[in-house]
């Protein structure tokens, strides 16, 4: 149909011309691979402007938010530190570009991709939060993907970086389902709803595969910017710790962290820092 990308443009300016929408997701993961039992969830929000999607934690702008409105009052206040996700993703709705903010320990880095997803839509439909959903798959980051979207919402954008469906994303997973995001809700804003920036982290630009070169650096030694940096120290029984000593212990810990942090979306990363 060669009218269909003007009529989603005019259906898509009419639900968005008085408001600005978030899309509330329930993000249900398995971090280890080796303990399916331990399923965590967060509420993840997708910020749907005008010209950009923003996908980030529900917890994460809540404690950075208040943090916000304390530096307005001069009280410097610490982040709550419950949110298991930490990272953000910024979509534009007119190109295949996106960005990916995301830490690496301390490290704070701004990774920029074209991602252009190749969509299978299949006969299938069902419901989800009473719309019409159809099924469509696709690959992506080394897993097999199944989605549910709805032309109900005539938003081609999704959670975390899927995009590119005749309508918004309400539900999808991979096949092992180590990773799922359903709708849950949606909300409304007459005001631009804006992730606020604490400007407490400096940000490193990098493209995917500098992106891929960090990631590899950083599970190999994860404490390897912190030399130089910890002082010899006390511990809680006053017994005299050399830095080395300090270092060692925290890059044990953060080793076996890591070891359990071994299913990523994009799995393939893990084959890349291998090779």
């Amino acid at each position: 149909m060669k009218n269909t990308p003007l009529l989603l443009f005019i259906l898509l300016s009419g639900f968005l011309s008085s408001q600005n929408k978030q899309f509330l997701y329930e993000y249900r993961f398995i971090p280890d691979s080796t303990n399916k039992a331990d399923i965590k969830s967060e509420i993840m929000i997708l910020n749907i402007q005008k010209d950009r999607s923003e996908y980030y934690s529900s917890v994460r702008f809540a404690s950075d938010s208040a943090q916000a409105a304390d530096y307005k009052k001069g009280i410097n206040s610490m982040p709550s530190g419950d949110a298991l996700v930490s990272e953000w993703v910024t979509k534009s709705p007119h190109t295949n570009q996106i960005v990916h903010t995301t830490f690496l320990g301390w490290d704070k880095y701004k990774v920029k991709q074209e991602i252009l997803l190749t969509w299978k839509l299949t006969g299938a439909f069902s419901k989800i939060l009473n719309y019409d959903v159809q099924k469509a798959t696709t690959e992506y980051g080394g897993r097999k993907w199944t989605a549910w979207f709805t032309k109900e919402i005539p938003i081609q954008d999704g959670p975390y970086k899927f995009k590119g469906l005749p309508g918004l994303i309400l539900k999808i997973e991979d096949e092992t389902k180590s990773h799922t995001w359903e709708l849950k809700g949606i909300r409304s804003s007459q005001e631009e709803l804006v992730f606020p920036d604490l400007g407490q982290y400096s940000i490193t630009e990098v493209n995917y595969n500098q992106y891929v070169k960090k990631l590899k650096s950083y599970r190999a030694n994860p404490t390897a910017d912190l030399v130089g940096r910890i002082p010899d120290q006390r511990d809680s029984t006053g017994k005299m710790r050399t830095a080395a000593e300090v270092l060692r212990e925290i890059n044990q810990q953060a080793m076996e962290r890591l070891a359990k942090e071994n299913n990523l979306i994009e799995i393939d990363l893990l084959k890349s820092i291998a090779s």
